[in-house]
């Protein structure tokens, strides 16, 4: 299994840190944020992996990156989104080539987890397998619907919901198969123009092909003041370990 990050968009949130560099290589506690999802893939034994971004200081990860062997990668490709609010899923259908026909897992590189998914990256075959994770704020997130019959079953994903019907959010971690690409390539941009991540998933629902699992330990994403004080409160009293 292969690995995609996806460092894309301005950061606009995060306004006027993000004026001076990639959300994505701000700071969390004692390194830079991209370091997070890396070694998030790399604890999973996922050692080639393409950094996909966009925006104006995209050369910036070349300098703090460079070939990504520092990090424990062996491979580092990196691809640039030419519309950085073309959406996650736009984003994803760079890595096409990259995959080869393999499975891909992908984080989104705001994510900051100690998980370990290593296992199931080992047992993952074909189909979509999502990251949930119980917060407080669903309305921020993509938000799981359950089956009110078999409440292990998800039967939707909804964008940023105005009444969520659960608390559990979509992390910003999958796994998908090669097929992603073809459903990527048969969706329409949504409302907002944007290639959905949601509309992936529910493509996958709706085809009885995604299964989830809860991301164990802490998760944040960083994307807001709100989220990135957190994520580098949480590190900062763990000690970076």
């Amino acid at each position: 299994m292969k690995g995609v990050i996806l460092a894309g968009g301005l950061g606009t949130r995060l306004y006027p840190l993000t004026h001076v560099t990639n959300k994505h290589l701000l700071p969390i506690y004692d390194k830079p944020m991209i370091f997070y999802p890396i070694e998030t893939l790399v604890k999973a034994g996922i050692t080639e992996v393409l950094l996909v971004t966009s925006g104006p200081h995209v050369g910036h990860f070349l300098g703090v990156l460079k070939n990504g062997k520092e990090l424990g990668l062996k491979h580092l490709e990196y691809a640039y989104q030419e519309k950085p609010d073309g959406g996650i899923a736009d984003a994803l259908s760079l890595a096409e080539s990259f995959a080869d026909g393999q499975s891909l897992a992908v984080i989104l590189g705001d994510n900051t987890t100690d998980s370990d998914i290593s296992e199931d990256v080992k047992n993952f075959k074909e189909g979509a397998l999502i990251f949930l994770k119980k917060v407080e704020d669903p309305k921020r997130f993509g938000v799981a619907v359950f089956d009110e019959k078999d409440k292990s079953k998800v039967i939707a994903i909804e964008e940023k919901p105005q009444n969520p019907k659960s608390d559990m959010a979509v992390t910003g971690l999958y796994l998908y198969d090669s097929k992603v690409f073809d459903i990527i390539h048969s969706i329409r941009p949504s409302d907002r123009g944007e290639l959905e991540i949601t509309d992936v998933n529910n493509t996958y629902i709706n085809e009885g092909q995604l299964r989830w699992a809860e991301l164990k330990g802490f998760w944040s994403d960083a994307g807001t003041f709100d989220s990135l004080a957190a994520a580098n409160y949480y590190w900062a009293k763990k000690g970076g370990k």
